[in-house]
């Protein structure tokens, strides 16, 4: 069974996975529907994370990759409504250009809550 992730430099040598911090552990989030996928992906773009990618993805091959990495998986369900966090790391493990960036939310409260509510709208 496929889910969908998002990923950043998709199909390169510098390929990233999309994660969320969950009580000091790196959470892959698994996306049982392509569109809750997208959307969670276009709520990334939002906060200025370039480019992220939904691909489809062996849900195993996710598991087994997550357990390697010591990483945990989660599964999002259909239409299940998950919004990325208000803020991102300081420091990610990859970059556009293959170097290491730091990135910042510079989005207030009130922007991504109108983020939000034109996403929902599209439901």
């Amino acid at each position: 069974m496929g889910v969908f992730v998002i990923l950043f430099n998709a199909r390169t040598d510098n390929e990233g996975i999309h994660t969320i911090r969950v009580e000091d552990k790196n959470t892959v989030l698994m996306f049982e529907n392509e569109d809750d996928a997208t959307r969670f992906a276009i709520m990334l773009e939002a906060q200025d994370l370039p480019n992220p990618t939904v691909e489809e993805i062996d849900r195993q091959e996710i598991e087994d990759f997550c357990a390697e990495a010591n990483y945990e998986c989660k599964l999002i369900d259909k239409d299940m409504l998950a919004v990325p966090p208000e803020s991102n790391v300081e420091k990610t493990d990859w970059s556009q250009e293959g170097k290491k960036v730091q990135e910042k939310a510079s989005m207030s409260e009130s922007e991504l809550e109108s983020i939000r509510r034109k996403l929902e709208g599209l439901l």
